[in-house]
């Protein structure tokens, strides 16, 4: 059985992650959110994220990894070797990567951010499920939850469950027919 990639955010209902200069200040936190993602993070081993989502961990002190045994593997191709501290720089072949990672050993995969890495890996077919934690907030512009991957691809409910704050945490798993 191959590893499950995962491609998880937070987002307004309009479909943004966060402001246009990167904010997130609109975010509500609580104790059912911290709750769902403790038991998600509890069967991840690795997380993947594009160059600017690893610049805004690194700027935030996180760096590339999750601690606890998460490995993080940032995929660029403008970063230099040995300018990603606490990660492994992927920088070529982006899902011929995550394909080889999915078919070894290990516990499963979460995609992290948006742009142009999760449009790649959805165009590629190695994305398996969508978990957002939406946010009853219209943002109006920003920066936005997903990219043309240039190819429809179909989803399946598997949970829906309201939080506080009046967030709705959606999980979706990606249809192979």
């Amino acid at each position: 059985m191959s590893r499950c990639v995962t491609y998880g955010a937070a987002c307004s209902l309009d479909g943004f992650i966060a402001r246009s200069d990167g904010a997130v200040d609109w975010l509500h936190f609580s104790e059912d959110a911290r709750e769902i993602m403790r038991d998600y993070w509890s069967g991840i081993d690795a997380v993947l994220m594009g160059r600017k989502t690893w610049e805004v961990a690194a700027a935030s002190g996180s760096g590339g990894g999750s601690g606890g045994g998460i490995k993080g593997y940032v995929f660029s191709r403008t970063l230099e070797a040995g300018s990603v501290r606490g990660a492994e720089l992927v920088s070529s072949d982006a899902p011929g990567f995550v394909r080889r990672m999915k078919e070894a050993d290990g516990g499963d995969i979460c995609l992290l951010g948006g742009g142009e890495l999760a449009s790649s890996l959805f165009a590629a077919g190695v994305v398996d499920e969508v978990g957002l934690n939406v946010h009853p907030v219209l943002l109006g512009s920003g920066i936005p939850l997903f990219l043309d991957p240039g190819r429809q691809t179909d989803l399946e409910l598997i949970s829906c469950r309201q939080i506080d704050g009046g967030c709705v945490m959606l999980r979706y798993r990606v249809r192979r027919d």
